[in-house]
């Protein structure tokens, strides 16, 4: 009977098992993972992303609906024609204010 006991103990299958459910496991975390990540396509939300804001290297992500549009900071100051359209105030409790001219 002893015998017997010491084999089970020795089984290389049963190890191989036990791996197999931490595999499971990390399948199930990386799942999840992917399911709550805000750029996933299985959600059905809008939203903008922006990564490194302010930097020379900045991104922005912008999902709405099944459409995702990338765009990518070039880093130069931009320019182009305009007339001055109005002024800006930053109020004390933090609101912005716009004035047209």
């Amino acid at each position: 009977m002893r015998l017997l006991e010491e084999a089970e103990a020795d089984d290389p299958i049963l190890s191989v098992v036990n791996l197999i459910d931490v595999f499971l496991v990390i399948i199930a975390a990386l799942l999840l993972a992917v399911a709550n990540n805000p750029v996933s396509p299985f959600t059905q939300e809008d939203f903008t992303l922006i990564k490194n804001p302010g930097q020379a290297n900045m991104e922005i992500l912008i999902k709405q609906g099944e459409t995702l549009e990338h765009y990518t900071a070039s880093g130069e100051i931009g320019e182009g024609e305009g007339a001055r359209a109005g002024i800006a105030y930053r109020l004390q409790d933090g609101s912005m204010i716009y004035v047209p001219e």
